[in-house]
């Protein structure tokens, strides 16, 4: 027997007495030794104390004694094709840690389905080392402690771990040990030593509270679940095309980041199951699995449970005032970002019930930067993730939600509904991976500035990278025709015409509307049909298309989604119509002031870069329309008529009419109130579903589309914005008045754009012919 193998002390993880026996039989073999030092553990990342004394006591030896780990991997024939665990495993068990029965029969049939895994050994010195870099000494009893014993322990469980994913793949490296990892770390226990001299509380106290609040908050992911998850997660999007498009060199570029860099992939919210989105494409790709996060009103029955072992951190939805909450949660999110398991969430933090992105919510995005400036952790990437459907089973309920119906609550039955509701057919799905936005270093925790500059630079970012879709062009070129519909000739004509201006402007565009392809453009349009969404009309001599008056909130949703882009050829072509009848003297002057009465309108709505930015573009739209812009601006009338030629098929209305017509609802209202009325907001939006449904009637509207809370809360907004949401005075109400004749104004202009529109189209540019 040489000097090494007498000084190496074996770790057996070993779940029962059969895989025991397997490794001790492959020890004796391996090590020439009849009797090797070795400990039998069953090595668990739980509450229950792992019994240690005699591992404790084989820690007393030579500084430079090897430890060297060791487990047992369970193979299952052909699970490397296509994963195939089913929910049975959740009643059975996973096959890949068998019971010792189960153990036996595998044995029996195939032997090469155990493969003995050996975790790269450390020294003595070098555990004792790391413990105190780690821990600060753990609880001061020294390295022959139980805590010591119980960090090798899950030092020698990481090492298997890294083992382990070498031959299962990188999709299963999950985190272990948090909750001991967050007990034992000194800057967890001098935060909470803080806590109790800032609240008078002993720290014992504080840790008892503590701990069931770290049973909360931490997610315990394992293979089994991840698996199961995964499997949930096909089903969920059952009704979409099996592959999902993705950009190959995107694919590349979030694996790298994934590596090397603490991240957080934040996507945008429109459905539910678009969170599934980002952690379906790691897991089918073999990257990291993703920590998402999830408002504690999803944490119900079972799912929640499910949820929480495949990597789901639920969220209280306050928790301002709750101090250990807190303290855990920051520190937890710090362990995370420090070992590279990305996160993910919707920025947003909820659904958008209007299709456009949302403003961001700061909560988690503070707590990451919180975390990460806290502990020095540096070069934090944020990655936006934008996931575009075809169709989204959701929208229905918000177009019903938007015009006061209340949203049915969470729960199993609710689920099982949804489910199946997923399974109808609904298209394609396209994944679009933004360049990230890195944080070098943290801003402090009260730098509210910093943290608003990178949610608006996330925001952005998933603004420029959402592409254009069969579904939201079409919902653009129909509404702005509405109520005319238009012949398959007249729709191809505008879908070229649009697909040329955004080419020119660099913005994406999905493969089915890109290619040319009259079958996957079809095939598109047959499932639009056949949810209801479009309408076709074949009795005639052509194909017409058009949307129902009754889904216009529908269509609109998809509209928005795509709305940011054409955002800046809306304010022109609408300042330019506005001017074309006017005396307007200096029309270059009005242009501008129109321009800037635009950005203040509507800045609830959309983001808007800083104004010499957003001057910019709208020269550089503007130079893309007309070379010679300035010039024929200048020269009045006739130069604008041309202008507005050249900006032909027009989209503005189509964009903007819905917020400007919700808004003079809000004000049409306020206008009315007596001299003394205070401004209740509840009362008032209430009043305004009502009103609007009576505009629409009488056509004060054009659309139901104009009909919602979110739009109406938004007016208000504005005209609170404006001082004009105070106690009504005879100033107060005038203004009032004046802001309703121009937004009915504005709204008049813009269906003269419409007019305008169907009045080009039986000839609407084909493909090329657009400037």
């Amino acid at each position: 027997m040489t000097d090494a193998a007498a000084d190496r002390l074996y770790i057996i993880d070993a779940r029962n007495g059969v895989e025991r026996q397997l490794l001790l039989d492959w020890v004796h073999a391996t090590a020439g030794d009849n009797d090797p030092q070795w400990a039998s553990l069953a090595i668990e990342d739980d509450d229950h104390a792992l019994p240690l004394e005699t591992l404790r006591a084989r820690l007393d030896g030579s500084p430079s004694r090897q430890v060297v780990p060791l487990r047992v991997a369970w193979r299952i024939p052909g699970f490397d094709k296509d994963r195939a665990l089913k929910f049975r495993h959740i009643l059975f068990g996973d096959p890949r840690h068998p019971g010792s029965l189960r153990a036996r029969l595998i044995l029996l049939r195939d032997r090469r389905r155990a493969q003995i895994l050996v975790g790269e050994a450390a020294t003595l010195a070098a555990l004792r080392d790391r413990f105190t870099a780690q821990t600060g000494g753990g609880d001061g009893a020294g390295c022959d402690s139980a805590e010591f014993a119980a960090f090798v322990a899950r030092q020698a469980s990481l090492a298997l771990d890294v083992a382990e994913r070498g031959i299962r793949g990188t999709r299963y490296k999950v985190p272990r040990f948090v909750a001991d990892g967050l007990r034992t770390s000194p800057k967890f226990r001098a935060a909470l030593a803080d806590l109790a001299e800032q609240t008078g509380r002993p720290v014992a106290e504080l840790f008892r509270e503590a701990r069931p609040l770290m049973k909360e908050v931490i997610a315990r992911p394992s293979a089994l679940f991840l698996d199961l998850r995964a499997r949930l997660d096909r089903m969920m999007f059952g009704g979409y095309a099996p592959e999902m498009e993705v950009d190959a060199a995107e694919l590349a570029r979030l694996r790298a980041i994934l590596r090397e860099h603490p991240t957080a992939i934040l996507f945008t919210h429109k459905t539910y199951i678009d969170g599934a989105t980002p952690s379906r494409l790691t897991y089918e790709n073999d990257m990291p699995m993703l920590h998402s996060f999830g408002g504690a009103n999803l944490d119900f029955a079972i799912m929640g449970e499910f949820f929480r072992r495949s990597g789901m951190i639920f969220i209280r939805r306050s928790f301002q005032d709750q101090l250990v909450y807190k303290l855990v949660l920051r520190h937890y999110i710090a362990w995370l970002l420090a070992k590279r398991f990305p996160l993910s969430w919707a920025f947003e933090g909820t659904r958008s019930r209007l299709g456009k992105l949302m403003p961001p919510k700061y909560g988690l995005m503070k707590y990451v930067l919180d975390a990460a400036h806290a502990t020095g952790t540096r070069g934090v990437h944020f990655v936006p993730f934008v996931t575009s459907f075809d169709l989204i089973r959701d929208v229905e309920e918000y177009a019903a939600e938007q015009t006061g119906r209340s949203k049915k609550p969470e729960s199993l039955s609710w689920f099982i509904g949804y489910m199946k509701s997923l399974k109808e057919p609904s298209g394609r799905i396209r994944l679009d991976i933004g360049n990230p936005v890195v944080i070098d270093t943290a801003p402090g925790p009260d730098d509210k500035r910093a943290l608003e500059r990178i949610a608006f630079a996330v925001a952005v970012e998933a603004n420029r990278v959402t592409p254009l879709t069969v579904t939201s062009v079409m919902c653009l070129i129909l509404l702005g025709m509405a109520p005319r519909g238009a012949t398959s000739a007249e729709l191809l004509g505008a879908i070229g015409a649009l697909k040329d201006w955004a080419r020119a402007r660099g913005i994406r565009i999905s493969s089915d509307l890109e290619s040319g392809d009259d079958a996957a453009l079809s095939a598109t349009v047959d499932t639009l049909v056949t949810s209801g969404l479009l309408t076709r009309y074949e009795a005639g001599s052509e194909n017409i298309y058009s949307i129902d008056p009754a889904k216009h909130p529908m269509a609109s949703y998809y509209r928005n989604i795509i709305a940011h882009h054409f955002l800046d050829r809306a304010m022109i072509e609408l300042a330019l119509f506005e001017l074309r009848d006017a005396d307007s003297g200096d029309a270059t002057a009005a242009f501008w002031d129109k321009i800037d009465r635009l950005r203040d309108l509507f800045k609830f709505e959309f983001f808007y870069p800083p104004r010499d930015e957003h001057m910019a573009a709208l020269r550089a739209e503007l130079e893309r329309i007309d070379p010679v812009w300035d010039r024929r601006l200048a020269s009045g009338d006739r130069g604008i008529a041309q202008l507005l030629r050249r900006c032909q098929p027009v989209v503005g209305h189509a964009i903007l009419l819905p917020f400007a017509e919700a808004y003079s609802v809000v004000a049409d209202l306020l206008a009315r109130a007596k001299p003394g009325d205070p401004v209740d907001d509840k009362a008032l939006l209430d009043a305004a579903l009502t009103e609007g449904k009576q505009a629409y009637l009488l056509r004060r509207i054009s659309s139901e589309s104009a009909i919602g809370k979110l739009l109406f809360a938004n007016g208000l907004s504005l005209m609170r914005h404006m001082g004009l949401a105070e106690e009504a005075t005879p100033d107060v109400l005038a203004a009032r008045r004046a802001l309703l004749a121009e937004l009915r104004g504005l709204a008049n202009v813009m269906e003269t754009m419409r007019l305008s529109t169907v009045a080009l189209a039986d000839r609407l540019p084909g493909a090329g012919e657009q400037q």
